[in-house]
C-alpha cells in the first residue's frame, strides 16, 4: 500500500512539473536579451536561436570579426556590441548602449555566457595570475556586467542566467576553472535570494562536456605544452615526459566523446528566459544528470576514487 502511494506521489509531482515547465510567457518580441560571449559557442547558438524567435537579441562579442559574422547569420533586430568582460570601462560602455537600445521596457534577460578554460592543469603547474585569468573572465567579468545590468533588469521584472559548469558541482582538473564556477554557483544563489524581493529570477544552467573552444585540441595542447616547458627541471623529473603524453592522449580521447549537440544547453537557455517559472539550475546533457550530480552528492572518498582512476601518474609518484 505504502509502495503504492509513494509512486502515486511521485507521479503526481512530475505531472505537477510538467506542467509547470509548459509554462511560457508571451509577447517575445517586445523583450530585449543582452548575451555575453556571442563570438562562437553556446552565445553564438543561443543568440541565433532567441532572434528565431522574435526576441529582440542584443549580443555582446570580444570581437567585431565575431560581431559582423552573427550578424550576417541573424535578423535585423539582433544588434551587437564589443565587450570586454575584465574591463569595468567596456562594461559601462555596453551598459549605456543596452540601456539605449531598451529605453522605458527595460531588459527582460541577461545571459552571462562568456568564458575561457586556459591556463589549466596541475595546481603545482600553474601561478596566481594564471588563476586570475580565469576568475578575471568566468567570475569578476560576469559580477560586473551584473551588477551594471540590476537596474535595467528590474525595470522590466527580468532573468538572469549564469552559465557555470558540472565542474562548479565537482572539481576534475586543476587550475582557476573549477573554482571560477563554484564561485558562479555560490553568487547566483546569493543574487536568487536576495533579488526575489524584486520580482527577479536567477537560474544556473550546468552543462557537462560539450563541443566549444573551451575544450578545443589546439588550445589546450599550446596550454599544457607552455606550461610545462616552463617548469623547473625537478618538477618535469617528478612528473616525467610519459604524464605529459597522458595528458595529450586524454584530451584527444575529449575530443571525440564530448557532445555536439550544443542545443541541448541553449535549449536549458530558452527555457530560463521563457519559462513562466524557470528552474533554479538547469543540467545540461546525460552525462551531468547520470555522472555528476550524483557522482556529486556521494561522499567524497567515493568522487575522489572515480575521479583519480583515470588520473595519469607522475613518474617518481609514491
Amino acid at each position: 500500500m505504502y509502495l503504492y502511494l509513494a509512486a502515486l506521489l511521485v507521479g503526481l509531482y512530475l505531472l505537477f512539473q510538467w506542467h509547470r515547465d509548459k509554462q511560457r510567457i508571451s509577447n517575445l518580441t517586445e523583450k530585449y536579451v543582452f548575451i555575453t560571449g556571442c563570438c562562437s559557442g553556446f552565445g553564438n547558438l543561443l543568440a541565433r536561436q532567441l532572434d528565431a524567435r522574435g526576441f529582440r537579441v542584443l549580443a555582446a562579442c570580444f570581437t567585431p570579426e565575431g560581431a559582423e559574422k552573427l550578424k550576417e547569420n541573424a535578423s535585423e533586430r539582433l544588434q551587437t556590441t564589443i565587450l570586454d568582460v575584465c574591463s569595468t570601462e567596456s562594461v559601462a560602455r555596453a551598459t549605456e548602449w543596452v540601456k539605449s537600445q531598451v529605453g522605458d521596457k527595460g531588459l527582460w534577460g541577461l545571459v552571462n555566457n562568456a568564458g575561457i578554460g586556459v591556463p589549466s592543469g596541475p595546481n603545482e603547474w600553474l601561478t596566481k595570475e594564471d588563476f586570475k585569468k580565469i576568475m578575471d573572465v568566468n567570475f569578476l567579468g560576469m559580477v560586473d556586467v551584473t551588477i551594471h545590468m540590476i537596474p535595467l533588469l528590474r525595470k522590466a521584472n527580468g532573468r538572469v542566467v549564469n552559465i557555470s559548469s558540472m565542474m562548479g558541482r565537482l572539481a576534475t582538473i586543476g587550475g582557476g576553472y573549477c573554482p571560477s564556477k563554484f564561485a558562479v554557483e555560490g553568487f547566483s544563489d546569493s543574487l536568487r535570494r536576495e533579488s526575489a524581493s524584486f520580482g527577479l529570477k536567477v537560474s544556473i544552467i550546468e552543462p557537462s562536456f560539450f563541443k566549444t573552444t573551451i575544450i578545443d585540441e589546439k588550445t589546450l595542447f599550446s596550454c599544457f605544452k607552455s606550461l610545462w616547458e616552463r617548469l623547473p627541471d625537478e618538477t618535469k623529473r617528478l612528473y616525467g615526459e610519459s604524464y605529459l603524453e597522458e595528458i595529450f592522449k586524454q584530451i584527444r580521447n575529449i575530443q571525440t566523446t564530448c557532445n555536439t549537440n550544443l542545443s541541448l544547453v541553449t535549449d536549458c537557455m530558452e527555457h530560463a528566459l521563457t519559462a513562466i517559472h524557470p528552474r533554479t539550475r538547469y543540467s545540461a546533457g546525460w552525462e551531468a544528470k547520470l555522472l555528476y550530480i550524483p557522482l556529486s552528492y556521494l561522499p567524497a572518498w567515493v568522487a575522489d576514487l572515480l575521479i583519480t582512476y583515470s588520473y595519469p601518474k607522475p613518474q617518481q609518484c609514491k
